[in-house]
């Protein structure tokens, strides 16, 4: 109670409580029986202290704001606890913490934001990572070449590669890096640019030549035989421009390639692609070539890879910037034929596209975050309160009606 004033008169003070008045006899006089009081009543009242209108017309706006309350309050003994009650209250409480964790690890959580623009890069170079599996040709006989639109042509190329010799069980029992007996024929039978040749210095190459294939041709046999395999993983840099890079058996001779395989339709180029890619991973990125197996069983032919690459560049919250590319890909095959005088082989030709893709990571706003949680939680609790009212209404009707069977 709240103490209003003290009159002089025989109405000795005056309280207001909520919406009404004591008067000295402690008899509560609400305002709307204010108004059905005797007229001689209210004179009195008003006679005793002249500022009770004011009071009256107080507390009339008190009344009259009360009825804005959209939570009103029953009194304490007016409440009833329910077990079905409680049992509700607690699933609400766990759905809410349920859902509250969940917001809470999505406002944590990152997003990006994709934004295209025109590629301005000019002069630099284009890392392609490699990480591929030939199961039925031997390191000695494999080569990786490359090309692009520029006319650089290189056969074997000299650049971070590495071969391991796989058994027929695949486990790794040899490791070259690019020193296979093709690189070495490329290496130690170059001919000499000048016309200026002797007999003998040319007998001397060709019995040297005769010599180095025999020996090539056997081991090339032995290792078919037992069933090797070759792993070729590592970083190829070419130049920015539209090309292409293969796995075959092109760095052989021609006659050397046919005494050890005796024709192109038994080079068999099964292989599988761990992985292939045109830069850094970056969160989200997805090579499609990676996982790729392809197996051949009596046949033999060319696979054909045609990559389109998308420049990107992958921006962290802390304003580093990562330059990379993503790529799609386009499958072809073509079955080796007994008319074509090419032999089979692994072709990836890739081509640029001029838009360069910036992704962006951006974290939500705490606002946001508030009003998710305002809502996931708000609508929760006002389920809550109608499941609480449905399930008492049951139990009540239920209750009811056996009450009543039982009397009877």
């Amino acid at each position: 109670m709240e103490h209003l004033y003290r009159s002089s008169g025989d109405f000795s003070s005056y309280l207001m409580d909520g919406d009404a008045i004591l008067d000295q006899y402690n008899t509560y006089l609400h305002l709307d029986a204010l108004r059905w009081l005797p007229h001689h009543r209210r004179e009195d009242l008003r006679a005793e202290d002249p500022n009770l209108p004011d009071l009256i017309l107080k507390m009339g706006r008190l009344q009259s704001l009360r009825t804005f309350d959209a939570f009103p309050r029953a009194e304490e003994h007016l409440l009833k606890k329910t077990h079905s009650g409680a049992v509700v209250s607690i699933i609400g409480l766990a759905v809410m913490a349920t859902l509250f964790v969940h917001e809470l690890k999505y406002y944590l959580t990152t997003y990006t934001v994709h934004q295209m623009s025109v590629d301005l890069k000019r002069g630099e170079t284009l890392p392609i990572y490699i990480n591929m599996t030939f199961p039925s040709l031997p390191c000695e006989v494999l080569s990786v070449d490359a090309i692009d639109m520029s006319g650089k042509h290189e056969v074997d190329l000299d650049t971070n590669i590495w071969k391991l010799r796989l058994n027929k069980e695949g486990q790794i029992t040899a490791t070259e890096y690019l020193s296979d007996l093709v690189e070495k024929e490329h290496s130690t039978h170059k001919h000499d640019d000048s016309d200026n040749h002797d007999d003998s210095s040319q007998k001397k190459h060709e019995d040297t030549f005769g010599s180095d294939a025999e020996k090539m041709i056997e081991n090339v046999k032995r290792a078919i035989s037992n069933g090797e395999g070759c792993r070729v993983y590592g970083v190829l840099d070419v130049q920015r421009v539209a090309g292409n890079f293969h796995m075959s058996v092109h760095g052989l001779n021609i006659f050397v390639a046919q005494q050890i395989f005796g024709g192109a339709k038994l080079v068999n180029v099964s292989h599988v692609i761990h992985d292939l890619s045109f830069g850094p991973s970056y969160p989200g990125i997805h090579n499609p070539l990676d996982g790729t197996t392809r197996m051949l069983h009596d046949t033999s032919g060319t696979f054909k890879y045609y990559i389109k690459i998308v420049p990107t560049e992958y921006r962290y919250l802390s304003k580093e910037v990562l330059p990379t590319n993503q790529f799609s890909v386009t499958e072809y095959y073509v079955p080796i034929r007994v008319s074509d005088r090419s032999w089979p082989a692994v072709y990836f030709l890739y081509d640029l596209s001029p838009i360069t893709v910036t992704i962006k990571e951006e974290r939500r706003s705490f606002l946001h975050f508030l009003t998710r949680l305002c809502a996931v939680l708000g609508g929760t609790f006002a389920l809550t309160g109608m499941l609480d009212r449905w399930t008492y209404r049951i139990v009540e009707a239920v209750t009811k009606s056996k009450s009543r069977s039982i009397l009877r």
